[in-house]
């Protein structure tokens, strides 16, 4: 009885753990069986990434989103993926630890990405989208939080999640899609009028591109549907991240594979025709699952991070 009792036992943990292989393999599936672009060198304004540092934080296990500041030189901040709490994480462009934060009346379902936003008179504001639906069926509703971005100090530096330091309160804005369940781990803020871009993530089609007015604090809203985007890997769509320059000439997003940069043209009817232009291609190099990139706060490089503890700082330079 108790051989029998072992040997039951025992094929129960073989068969849970090679269920968990399986699940982890059908997150990756798709990008398996892709094909990402074709680097040309020289071809691109970028520079290949290069490692400048590590995220220091052990408390950094899923940086799904990255921001620069616009207000406070050299600093960026992050969060990780569902399954953490309400925290964000500072740390300087090498990724030395900063400091923790904790927003107290927000959740994080799940966290898919953050930008850094100053307004006309001069504040600066971190907006976190709270916009991941991986079986695009659970949620009808997503949040997205604008907060006063933390002054940091050099008292922050021992701060954690065990005692963060506390951000009070956030604006909220509360939104549904036009026409169905949708997926997205990217959120863009545009610098001048503050408009927020959602692109959606998709396995068999091009990624859509939804735009909310920052009505922060209203009933919820519906967003409006733009575009579609395609970048030039396969799948097209499966977009992970993704930013406005600070200058709003220019977007970058990424996929498990590159980045890839927009421009607007010379001659245009505004922000919008930007979605409809032939991306340049960046090399990030290798990467173990890339979902967060961000301009450098004046635009001169990319930066880019991977899920997982302790991985690679990645900054990607422009050309002179």
């Amino acid at each position: 009885m108790l051989y029998r009792t072992i040997t039951n036992n025992l094929l129960i943990v073989i068969f849970c753990a090679a269920l968990g292989l399986s699940c982890a393999a059908c997150n990756r599936t798709v990008v398996d069986g892709g094909q990402g672009p074709s680097f040309e060198a020289g071809s691109s304004p970028f520079e290949k990434a290069a490692i400048v540092g590590r995220l220091e934080s052990d408390e950094i296990i899923e940086s799904s989103g990255i921001a620069a500041s616009r207000c406070q030189e050299s600093l960026l901040w992050t969060h990780n993926d569902s399954g953490d709490g309400a925290y964000i994480f500072a740390m300087d462009e090498r990724g030395k630890h900063l400091g923790t934060w904790k927003l107290e009346n927000a959740d994080n379902k799940d966290w898919e990405d953050i930008s850094s936003y100053s307004d006309a008179s001069g504040n600066c504001f971190l907006i976190i989208g709270d916009i991941g639906n991986s079986r695009k069926d659970r949620r009808t509703e997503h949040k997205i939080y604008r907060l006063a971005e933390p002054t940091v100090q050099d008292v922050d530096r021992g701060s954690s999640r065990k005692a963060p330091g506390i951000i009070p309160r956030a604006d909220v804005l509360t939104f549904a899609y036009p026409d169905e369940a949708q997926d997205a781990e990217t959120l863009m803020v545009h610098p001048a009028s503050g408009d927020i871009y959602i692109v959606t993530k998709e396995r068999n089609k091009p990624a859509g591109v939804y735009r909310l007015r920052p009505e922060f604090g209203s009933a919820p809203v519906k967003a409006e549907r733009i575009s579609d985007l395609t970048v030039p890997a396969i799948p097209n769509g499966f977009v992970t991240g993704g930013e406005i320059s600070p200058d709003g000439s220019r977007l970058v997003i990424c996929d498990y594979f590159a980045a890839y940069e927009f421009t607007l043209p010379p001659q245009n009817g505004g922000f919008e025709d930007v979605w409809k232009q032939k991306p340049v291609i960046i090399d990030l190099a290798d990467r173990q699952q890339g979902e967060a990139i961000a301009y450098a706060s004046d635009g001169k490089a990319v930066i880019a991070t991977s899920e997982g503890k302790n991985q690679p700082l990645l900054r990607a330079a422009r050309r002179e």
